[in-house]
């Protein structure tokens, strides 16, 4: 089976080469790219619970954190891997990948909460916890000049969902997790699997199970 690739080139790399591990034929087309937002600093010290909802805001915190952070909440088990440095490990990691599952499950009271998130990112976990908002970095659509032949594309994220459906290309879909597949499904992709774990590895079970 011939497989796309979307996510960000610089990221793309570790899925698809498990991908191809498999015995998948592995495009990489990458359809976003990552830019850093925000502060140069941020002090982590003066809050009870730290909130990050993706790899690539862990990435920019473990990058300009200042400070120990005292409690840090991870959306899902990817998240949760990019945070493992000493002074940052998750001490709340939600079972369901989205803002809901983690307000949810949260240990309440909360106390002083700072999100660390995409410039766009939906701010109900700001309403709900009272938290302050940092915008870590922005993510911005690629529009390739042709997309790739193939059986099946996979969407690592919300803002590469959007970006698929804006090429109007009709392949099925793999997806991340719950909040890339509503991205998806309510810009018209048809999804076929969404991965169990909310990682890499759900991403190449789920590609496999639908290889079969």
């Amino acid at each position: 089976m011939r497989v796309v690739v979307t996510r960000p080139l610089e990221q793309a790399g570790e899925l698809a080469g498990r991908l191809e591990q498999i015995g998948h034929d592995v495009v990489v087309c990458p359809l976003i790219e990552i830019e850093p937002a925000g502060p140069d600093e941020i002090d982590v010290g003066e809050y009870d619970w730290v909130v990050v909802t993706s790899r690539n805001a862990a990435r920019e915190l473990l990058r300009r954190r200042r400070g120990r952070c005292r409690s840090v909440a991870a959306i899902g088990p990817g998240t949760a891997a990019a945070l493992r440095e000493p002074g940052v490990e998750p001490d709340f990691v939600a079972s369901v990948s989205t803002q809901e599952g983690l307000l949810a499950e949260l240990p309440r009271p909360a106390g002083r909460v700072l999100y660390a998130g995409a410039e766009d990112a939906r701010r109900l976990l700001a309403d709900e916890l009272g938290a302050d908002f940092v915008p870590l970095y922005r993510t911005r659509q690629l529009r390739p000049d042709g997309f790739p032949d193939a059986d099946l594309v996979v969407l690592a994220s919300a803002s590469a969902a959007r970006a698929y459906a804006a090429l109007g290309t009709e392949l099925p879909a793999v997806t991340i997790g719950p909040e890339t597949t509503r991205a998806a499904r309510e810009a018209g992709v048809e999804v076929v699997a969404e991965a169990v774990s909310h990682d890499l590895d759900g991403l190449v079970t789920a590609v496999a199970r639908v290889a079969v």
